[in-house]
């Protein structure tokens, strides 16, 4: 399994799923946020809590905007569930449905369904915490950083708590890679779908993780955003893994492969405290 992992980008997800714990969690449910069979998410929660409310966490996954499902995700679910999380794994249009930024569009309307929804099963509506890997993180950092999305769903930055950059894609041009290229199809201005354009002063409090080895998204995206976002005061803090590349760096959200990566452990820590990683 370790081998597996470690050997490509794309990690196993149905195996990751397999080995995943599911005790001590409960699946709640499958929603809709939206009217496509695609803007829908399921709800994970602690099957025994002594919380009177939970934190609350949505993640997305990634998948160069052009694939993914929640379910292969459960993994991630049930593990922030299990730390005492109420968890969203949210699905969103892809290419080629739609293009940018329809998909941000999408994270955006999920994350206002959250945030209106969330106490109906035991979370916290504000201080919405985001999580995302690649893709998924990148859309994150459209929402965090570009009011814009969440106020066109009627709602502004003040609902969300602490975000977690898995090896997002946050400085990249988009026009100049052949494999995402159409899903950024029609852009007049590349910089639209940049999300290291938007810093400002505002913005929430962001830990980026990356593997030092990946060669899908290379290092360089997270260090530059964290340090974009300290210049404009924003608590910001970057943290590379050694020998760690992409697919293994999410699927060490899993308990049993945490020997891969800190990821859960340094998520965790960071979402309920603001605790960063240590140097």
């Amino acid at each position: 399994m370790a081998a597996a992992l470690t050997a490509g980008a794309c990690s196993p997800l149905g195996m990751v799923n397999a080995i995943s714990p599911d005790d001590g969690v409960e699946m709640v449910g499958s929603f809709n946020y939206g009217d496509s069979d695609r803007q829908r998410l399921d709800i994970y929660k602690p099957s025994d809590t002594k919380e009177s409310v939970l934190p609350t966490v949505l993640f997305f996954y990634g998948g160069s905007w052009k694939s993914g499902k929640r379910a292969d995700y459960a993994f991630a679910g049930r593990a922030l569930a299990r730390a005492g999380f109420l968890v969203a794994v949210a699905d969103y249009r892809v290419y080629p449905e739609v293009t940018f930024p329809d998909f941000v569009n999408d994270a955006a309307k999920a994350t206002a369904w959250v945030h209106v929804n969330a106490d109906r099963f035991g979370g916290e509506t504000d201080n919405i915490h985001l999580v995302g890997h690649s893709a998924g993180a990148h859309m994150v950092a459209m929402l965090t950083l570009n009011p814009a999305y969440l106020e066109a769903e009627g709602f502004d930055r003040s609902i969300l708590g602490r975000w977690v950059g898995l090896a997002g894609p946050y400085a990249f041009h988009p026009t100049k890679y052949a494999s995402v290229r159409a899903a950024f199809a029609g852009l007049d201005d590349e910089d639209k779908a940049r999300p290291i354009v938007f810093v400002g002063p505002g913005a929430p409090p962001a830990l980026l993780l990356h593997g030092a080895a990946d060669t899908t998204v290379v290092p360089e995206h997270s260090l530059r955003l964290a340090d974009a976002l300290r210049k404009e005061g924003v608590p910001a803090t970057s943290h590379l893994y050694p020998d760690v590349t992409h697919g293994p760096l999410v699927a060490a959200m899993s308990e049993p492969l945490d020997f891969l990566a800190p990821t859960l452990k340094h998520t965790v820590d960071y979402l309920k405290s603001g605790q960063v990683p240590a140097e």
